[in-house]
Order: structure tokens, then sequence, then C-alpha cells
């Protein structure tokens, strides 16, 4: 077989592919063994009857078109290969005229991943968030776990912001009834802002079997994005009571013996949650300046799939309906023009944040583990509320793996460079990155040190 490669863009190529009739002769042979369990000729068993018979009953012209068309895709792979093209999307196939006898020849216009000048990362600098002292945050986590110990206690009076109540809610939109939107008993928090907009503002100050009617906009079901009247009944009001901060609080609801041993624990986890959240500004950051500086070509093909992607999953969930289709734009406020324009920005930056980021996982060489692919699958599977069972068989069924495992090693290639990238906080103080990412230097002069091991042995 021989392959050659036109450029055509940065982004795209097309593959000219031409293949001996000769090399086709095992699909032949597969094809001839399938027709002939399929048809039935008198005087021959299934499967047995010969290639001439099989060719004179279905053609020869017949026979060849699906040869080719069993063989096509291995074949382009096999052009792919052998042209070291890399790849991406699907190809758009022209094939030639078939004449038996002759070689079949086709062309493969496919996009491909551009070729991206990475910079010296030494060069770039990002500025984040100073980590503070947040005592405001551990009492919140105080507050927080003093809440999940605390008890409910019906009161008379009116409802106020933070206590619990029972309700029930009824709906109509132009006077009819929204079922959808009507439910009873529900329990709320007054003031979590967790359920429709206008409810906590209309609790406050009801008592047990008082009603009021606000007005609400909906955001989901048949009537979404119209104006609803909506009737609270308080069924029941309560308010929780909190235990004291004390010793005796802390030995109850944690493995310590002080209410002070019991906030010093909680500060520490606050001031780790915080440098968390700064190593992943970090990442964010690096990823825009890299993203500001470096010139990736778009392959045109790939983002218009990655657009449709997004918005098909919208589309589709709400039933291919057009008319549904305006109510949530009208919901989210926006044209379809808006909207279009939207995903294309979407499309656009993941598109070339996944480009920039397998080129500098191919310049490191990262590799992924089993056990980092392993942990990925199994945190994304709880993060969906799944078996991590079913979770892999379902990514197994939509052929899904490869794609986890690319994250996983664009992630981990993003990493692998940040400390080789000047960082400061909002104070002018330099960041130490290594916690959270790691050192190369380091791991350089490890190899190093194996490397000369080896030559003196």
């Amino acid at each position: 077989m021989k392959s050659t490669v036109e450029q055509l863009s940065p982004t795209r190529v097309k593959l000219n592919v031409e293949v001996p009739f000769e090399e086709l002769s095992g699909e032949f042979d597969r094809t001839y063994k399938t027709l002939a369990q399929q048809i039935r000729i008198p005087g021959f068993r299934p499967g047995k009857a010969p290639a001439k018979l099989i060719e004179a009953r279905v053609g020869r012209d017949s026979i060849l078109a699906q040869v080719v068309n069993d063989a096509l895709p291995a074949k382009y792979s096999q052009a792919v290969t052998e042209t070291e093209t890399n790849a991406i999307g699907q190809p758009e196939i022209d094939l030639a005229e078939l004449v038996y006898g002759e070689p079949v020849t086709f062309t493969a216009e496919v996009d491909v991943r551009p070729e991206i000048e990475l910079p010296d990362y030494s060069t770039l600098a990002v500025e984040v968030d100073a980590i503070e002292t947040d005592e405001a945050a551990v009492d919140e986590q105080l507050e927080g776990l003093r809440a999940r110990f605390g008890t409910l206690t019906g009161v008379e009076r009116g409802a106020e912001n933070g206590d619990f109540v029972s309700i029930d809610l009824a709906a109509t939109v132009d006077g009819e009834p929204v079922d959808e939107a009507s439910t009873e008993g529900l329990s709320h928090e007054v003031g979590s802002g967790q359920l429709i907009d206008g409810l906590d503002e209309a609790l406050l100050g009801l008592k047990t079997g008082d009603t009021k009617v606000f007005t609400t906009k909906l955001v989901a079901g048949e009537h979404s994005g119209e104006d609803a009247q909506v009737t609270v009944t308080v069924n029941s009001v309560k308010e929780r009571e909190l235990p004291e901060l004390d010793d005796e609080f802390a030995q109850m609801a944690s493995e310590f013996d002080t209410v002070d041993e019991l906030r010093e624990s909680t500060r520490e986890r606050v001031e780790q949650s915080k440098k968390l959240e700064q190593a992943n500004a970090i990442r964010d950051k690096v990823l825009e300046e890299l993203l500001a500086k470096v010139e990736i070509p778009l392959p045109e093909k790939v983002v218009d799939d990655e657009i449709e992607g997004q918005q098909h999953q919208i589309i589709h969930a709400l039933g291919h309906d057009d008319e549904q289709v305006a109510k949530f734009l009208e919901a989210q406020g926006k044209t379809r023009e808006e909207w279009d324009a939207e995903a294309r920005e979407e499309a656009e930056k993941s598109v070339k944040t996944q480009l920039l980021l397998d080129a500098i996982a191919d310049q490191q060489e990262t590799e992924v583990g089993q056990d980092e692919l392993t942990q990925q699958i199994l945190f994304q599977a709880q993060r969906y509320g799944m078996q991590p069972q079913e979770f892999i068989q379902q990514l197994q069924s939509a052929g899904q793996v490869g794609a986890v495992y690319a994250d996983v090693r664009r992630g981990k290639a993003l990493a692998g460079i940040v400390s080789e990238v000047g960082v400061t906080d909002s104070n002018g103080a330099a960041v130490d990155t290594t916690e959270f990412f790691g050192d190369n230097d380091a791991d350089d002069d490890a190899d190093a040190d194996s490397t000369d091991e080896t030559s003196e042995n």
C-alpha cells in the first residue's frame, strides 16, 4: 500500500492512498465465507457454495464494493500510522471509481494536531491571591458542625431566616394549575434560597396555618420562563437550637477533648483547604498565561464537532422541540445567535486547551500509570453517583476510556511544568509550588545521579 500526505492547512491534511488489488485477497476470502453462509444455492450446504457461483448470484461489482467498504477503515488507519499523521476527528473519505482487478485508491481529508511552539516556561510569571488567616472561615466551619448536632423545636411565632418550615405549594399560570410546580409537606430552611425565587421573602413572618400568594418565574417544565402565582401554606415552624461550643461539645462531636484543640484542628483544615484553592488558582493562571502567549491554529471541523456536542446535549434533553429550545433561551436571557456565539467561544477555548496540553505532554514525555487512571475513573464514578464497575462499563461501551486517559495525561503535564513558572502572591511574596506540584529540578537531578551511577557501574 502506498500513502502520501498533502498539507492543506496547518490543521488539515489530505491522505492519498493506493491499495494494490492483491492486498485485498484476505478480505475477499472473508466476504465469500460470509456470503456463503447467507446465500442458499441448490445442491450446496450452507457455507459450501463455490466463490464463482456466489459471484454469479451476487455480482462481482457488488462483492468488490462490500470488500472495499469492509477494508476501508483498516486501510485508512494503516495510512495514518505509516505517514505518522496526528489525526484528530473523523476523516472525510472520497473513494475513486472501483474497477475489479485494479488498485483501489481513495483520499481522506482529516484534521491534525498543529505544530505548536512552546515557550520557555521560566519566562512565565503569574500572581495569585495570598493565603490569609481566616478566623471567619474557622467560625463558619464550627457553626456548621454545631448545626449538625442541633435540635429542632416547634415555635408559635412567625418564621425567621434559619427556621425550618413544612410547607405546601400550589402554582397556577393564567389561572390553570401547574402540577409539576405543586407539592405538599415539603421541608425547607427559610433564607437558604434553595427553592423558587420569592419563596423565602414570602415565608418571613408567616405562622403555622398561614397562607400567602406570591409571583415567581418558573425555570423548568412546560411553563418554563412564564410567571406563575404560587400559594404557600405553612404547616409548621421550627427553630434550630445549637449546642454550646465548649469542651463537652468537642468531645461529643470530634476526637478532641477540648474546644481549643477542635478549633486548632479546624483552623489547620481551613488553611489546607485555602492552600489547595491557591494551588488550583496557580494551575488555572498558568494555563491562562500559556493560552494567551502561545499561537494555536484551530482545526475548524473539530471546533464545529465540539459545538454540536455541547448544544446537542441540551437540545436532546428538550426533546428536539424548537418551542422548548426557544423557552430555554428566553429563560437564559439569550438569543439563538448569542447562544451560538457563546458555544463557539467555549468550544474554541476547549479545543485550544486540549491541543496545548497534548503538546506539553508530548514535550515532557508524560506517562500515565494504571493507578492514576483508575483513581480518576473512581473519582468520576463517585461524582456521578455510580458504582465504579458500572461506570467503567459505560466508559468502555462509549469508547471513552481513552478520553479519560487523555484528560489525566493533560492534567499531569500541566502540573509538571508549574514548578518552572514564577509564582508570586498578591503580597509580592514568592509561592513555593512544590507541595502540590513537585519539583522538576529535583527530579532532573535524581535522574542525572541515576545516570551517573549507571555509567560508573
